[in-house]
């Protein structure tokens, strides 16, 4: 008799039945199998006069599936549940340890934040009962999902014939309509301002009015602004030269929500496409010697690395750039993360992106290299700038013009690409240097 394996995702199958051997078969139950009923008051598949009691079907789309999930689990030696390590995987591996009738005290449940073979086989070795609290929170989402939204899309349906409603996107709407009419209710002030450019040593730059004699410029109507272009059309002079060394730490490691942001910014991928393309990396894709995890678990809202990886990453680090760019890793004590998962990283640092390019498609290249990227460069140390504040005074109105220029690289040698900014370089000056304005 074989071990049966019960994942989500055929993709996901493929990748964990290399892995594990002969002795086990891994199937796939394609997501979800049961979903809260439509039968019932209201069709909601909740009493909400007996605790909110849910009623679970099975979908009409699983019956098959739970068939022949059945089939296999009946003549199985044991039956491992290796679906995803969040709550909507605990709350599957329930249902299905309901509908297979698994004994309680039996259930295998097993996970992994990274699809590799030593991680598999790691968490093969250590299997544990089902977590209810994961299950029971999956369920209390679920349930208001369905009392809100079944409700609000009804009622929109008549009204305005919407499509749908739900207990996210409701709130967020409101939010959006209370920041609408704030908008509205805002009433425009007057304003302007006033910039001069100049030019030295073949260098152009620009100063924009900060003080009237010494408080924050407000100007705040055009005979105010003509007053101070008026007096402004002598000789400036250089009154103060302000010389700081400033630094840029590496940001850290991608959770959900900042993969998203980022992939959406630099990439031009919606949070629904990254997520797409993220989950086809972690599930597996064939490089060249069979099916492969790349990254780990894209579901997380922790920055924690593994000692592994950041001691591999350490070494890379020093090894191809230097000790000069190797950082302090910062480990995150935000008591609201899922301090068991992981940060997004890279499941194997040798798998460089120009490595696996030929293997992967456009959209996956670019989505494993701002992983690999991000992940790599925050354990590298900080740029560093040089920062030159110029203050420039005529008759009691200040301007003031900043440039910088990197001093030290550090991390954006291998984030550089995907961070904005360029230099602002500012010619030299002496204190009381006087200088004409080329434009005011």
């Amino acid at each position: 008799m074989k071990n049966l394996v019960i994942v989500e995702s055929p993709s996901k199958s493929k990748t964990i039945g290399k892995y594990l051997g002969k002795d086990y078969t891994v199937i796939s139950s394609k997501g979800h199998i049961r979903d809260l009923a439509t039968r019932g008051k209201e069709g909601l598949g909740v009493d909400v006069e007996n605790d909110f009691a849910p009623t679970y079907e099975i979908s009409k789309d699983k019956k098959e599936t739970v068939k022949e999930l059945r089939a296999e689990a009946a003549k199985a030696k044991r039956v491992y549940l290796a679906t995803d390590p969040d709550r909507e995987g605990e709350a599957i591996s329930w249902h299905l340890a309901q509908e297979l009738g698994l004994d309680e005290d039996a259930i295998d449940r097993v996970t992994f934040h990274e699809i590799t073979k030593n991680a598999v086989q790691e968490a093969f070795q250590s299997p544990r009962a089902i977590d209810m609290d994961l299950v029971h929170s999956q369920e209390t989402r679920r349930i208001l999902d369905r009392i809100i939204g079944f409700k609000l899309s009804k009622l929109l349906h008549n009204k305005i014939r919407s499509k749908s409603a739900g207990r996210v996107q409701s709130v967020a709407l409101k939010l959006v309509v209370e920041r609408e009419k704030e908008i509205q209710a805002f009433v425009p002030e007057e304003y302007w301002t006033l910039d001069a450019k100049f030019n030295k040593d073949k260098i152009d730059f620009s100063a924009s009015l900060a003080k009237i004699n010494g408080k924050k410029a407000e100007l705040k109507t055009q005979q105010e602004a003509q007053k101070a272009y008026d007096a402004c059309q002598g000789n400036f002079i250089v009154s103060n030269i302000k010389s700081t060394t400033r630094k840029r730490e590496a940001r850290p490691p991608f959770i959900t929500s900042t993969l998203q942001q980022e992939a959406s910014t630099k990439l031009s991928f919606s949070a629904k496409r990254t997520m797409s393309i993220a989950q086809r990396l972690y599930e597996g894709v064939d490089v060249g010697n069979g099916q492969e995890g790349l990254i780990t678990y894209m579901r997380t809202d922790s920055t924690r690395l593994s000692d592994v990886y950041v001691n591999g990453a350490r070494e890379l680090i020093q090894n191809e750039y230097g000790k000069q760019y190797l950082g302090t890793y910062h480990v995150s004590n935000d008591a609201n993360s899922q301090d068991a998962h992981e940060a997004i990283r890279p499941t194997n640092l040798a798998n460089t992106p120009e490595k696996l390019k030929a293997h992967l498609t456009s959209e996956q290249y670019k989505l494993y290299a701002l992983i690999y990227a991000r992940a790599l460069s925050s354990l590298m140390s900080a740029a560093k700038y040089d920062s030159l504040t110029l203050t420039l005074s005529q008759n009691g109105y200040d301007f003031t013009a900043s440039g910088s220029t990197m001093k030290f690289d550090g991390y954006l040698k291998v984030y550089g690409e995907y961070e904005s900014g360029k230099d602002v370089v500012l010619p030299s000056f002496e204190e009381q240097e006087q200088i004409a304005a080329k434009e005011l």
